[in-house]
């Protein structure tokens, strides 16, 4: 999360940067449009490749979480029909030592 808001912070900086970097530069009203409209270009294809990164990272996350769950619900399972085994197991004992009394 720190990494997403340093990059957030980053391309904020660096358009701000721009911004007065064109207003103080002695260019004409034409050039320093220009200049805007590129540099907002590059600004939003930065940002969109880091939301391809961040949507990849969260599909990342998001199928080894499932995968984790897979693997919990299948020890579990597994352990819920050793109880019930243990327990069948356990009464037919039971049955069968109250038979011999």
């Amino acid at each position: 999360m720190a990494k997403g808001k340093f990059g957030i912070g980053l391309i904020v900086g660096a358009v701000a940067g721009a911004v007065a970097g064109f207003l103080t530069a002695p260019k004409s009203g034409k050039e320093t449009r220009e200049d805007i409209k590129r540099r907002a270009g590059q600004a939003k294809e930065e940002a969109g490749k880091r939301v391809d990164q961040a949507k990849s990272a969260a599909n990342d996350v998001a199928e080894e979480a499932k995968k984790t769950v897979d693997r919990a619900k299948d020890v579990t399972e597994r352990a819920v029909e050793g109880v019930k085994g243990g327990l069948h197991k356990s009464h037919a004992d039971h049955e069968h030592s109250e038979k011999k009394r």
